[in-house]
C-alpha cells in the first residue's frame, strides 16, 4: 500500500510539473515512477555489490523486506533529482522565451 501511494504522488508531482510548462503530462508521470523504480534497482545492485565484496554471503542471510524498505529513500531521491533538473530546464528555456517575445517589437 505505501508503494501505491508513493508512486501516485511521484507521478502527481510530475503531472503537475509538466502541466505547468505545457509538457506531455502523462508522459512525465510515468517517466518519474520508472526513474523511482531505476533508482531503485541501481542502488540496489551498488549496494549489493558492497556487500558482496566486504563480507561475502552476507546477502544470503539478509532479509529481502528489509533491502526493499531500506531502498525506498533512494527511489525517492533519484525521482527529486530528476524533478529538480526538469524544473530548472524548463524554467531556463521558459525566460528565454518570454525575452526573445518581448524583442519581437523592437
Amino acid at each position: 500500500m505505501l508503494g501505491l501511494l508513493l508512486l501516485y504522488w511521484i507521478g502527481k508531482y510530475f503531472y503537475k510539473l509538466a502541466e505547468e510548462y505545457n509538457k506531455s503530462k502523462w508522459g512525465f508521470a510515468i517517466l518519474g515512477i520508472v526513474v523511482y523504480y531505476g533508482g531503485i534497482i541501481f542502488f540496489s545492485l551498488i549496494i549489493g555489490i558492497i556487500f558482496e565484496i566486504t563480507s561475502p554471503g552476507f546477502l544470503d542471510t539478509f532479509n529481502e523486506t528489509l533491502l526493499s524498505i531500506i531502498m525506498i529513500p533512494f527511489g525517492m531521491l533519484s525521482s527529486y533529482l530528476l524533478y529538480q533538473y526538469l524544473e530548472k530546464i524548463w524554467k531556463k528555456n521558459r525566460s528565454d522565451l518570454h525575452e526573445s517575445i518581448d524583442k519581437i517589437g523592437e
